[in-house]
């Protein structure tokens, strides 16, 4: 059987690829520029917004795994997203892969309580609704019979090698470790949940081999309780013997850098998430697999290298 990562290189798709060659699975990485990993040397170089670049890349494989990460930019995802997911379906029916999609939250958008599989689609912003958008796709081709597949979702994440896209890596670690001041975005006195990288690999692969798994939503595992800001910085702050140094950045932070920095900009529409409780439930996870998350101690320790 061939494990396909449609967006090869990223920090899951690499967490992912330890528990494939862990298990001695055959693997093969696509990305634009791939390149070997963790033993792996079977790559293929693809454009996953080209459809016969996408139908090569899953020719023979059983499993694929979709991955890929795009440029934060809104006009980016509006263009490329329902592009590349209507060819990894049209791939995978084409090769009768069955297909693991890893994807946010952003399709919720602002939930009163924890976030859980039977959380409806409401999305409040406009990436939110290209998630949305995708996500019911690929479920209403499931739902038609026309292909087998997961959606396995994660919170916003960190861990060991996330230090250019988890938050708690690049706002507090990096800037701990160059005895810095961190930053926290928006308040610091709500409950946001994490993921750590490593268990959202292990996650995906225990997914792509439990017969009874597929065609439903998953939420990969995540420790809970949730911190808040405070408690987050604090944590590392003790584990790095640094000083709990921060500063807040709020919504009129944000959009002011917003007018300077286009990463920070598009990410203004996204504050709700740090605004109002973010409590991720991976409950039927947990119970299903026997699986206890990496507690947010652990975690952090491994991921400032102790």
């Amino acid at each position: 059987m061939l494990y396909t990562i449609l967006g090869a290189g990223g920090v899951i798709a690499n967490e992912l690829v330890k528990s494939l060659v862990a298990n001695q699975k055959q693997v093969r990485l696509v990305s634009r520029s791939p390149k070997p990993y963790g033993g792996v040397t079977d790559i293929m170089p693809a454009n996953l917004t080209v459809a016969e670049e996408v139908n090569r890349a899953v020719a023979g494989s059983s499993v694929v795994f979709l991955t890929a990460g795009l440029q934060y930019n809104i006009k980016v995802w509006e263009r490329d997203w329902p592009v590349i997911m209507t060819n990894v379906i049209n791939a995978c029916k084409a090769a009768g892969a069955r297909l693991i999609f890893f994807d946010n939250v952003y399709s919720y958008g602002l939930v009163s309580g924890p976030m859980t599989e039977e959380t409806p689609n409401n999305p409040s912003s406009k990436k939110g609704k290209v998630r949305a958008a995708i996500a019911e796709q690929l479920m209403n081709e499931v739902k038609a019979g026309n292909i087998t597949a997961t959606i396995a979702r994660s919170a916003d994440f960190y861990g060991p090698n996330a230090d250019k896209t988890g938050f708690l890596n690049f706002l507090i670690i990096d800037k701990f470790k160059k005895n810095g001041t961190a930053m926290w975005l928006g308040r610091d006195d709500v409950p946001h949940s994490y993921t750590y990288t490593p268990d959202a690999g292990k996650g995906l692969y225990l997914l792509s081999q439990d017969e009874s798994s597929w065609n439903q939503i998953w939420h990969l595992p995540t420790a809970h309780p949730a911190l808040d800001g405070k408690g987050f910085i604090h944590l590392i702050a003790k584990e790095m013997n640094a000083k709990p140094k921060y500063m807040k950045l709020g919504t009129f932070m944000v959009g002011l850098t917003g007018l300077f920095d286009a990463t920070v900009k598009e990410i203004k529409e996204m504050l709700y998430q740090n605004n109002y409780p973010y409590i991720f439930d991976s409950t039927k996870f947990e119970k299903h697999f026997s699986v206890k998350p990496t507690s947010y101690e652990e975690g952090i320790r491994a991921s400032i290298g102790k």
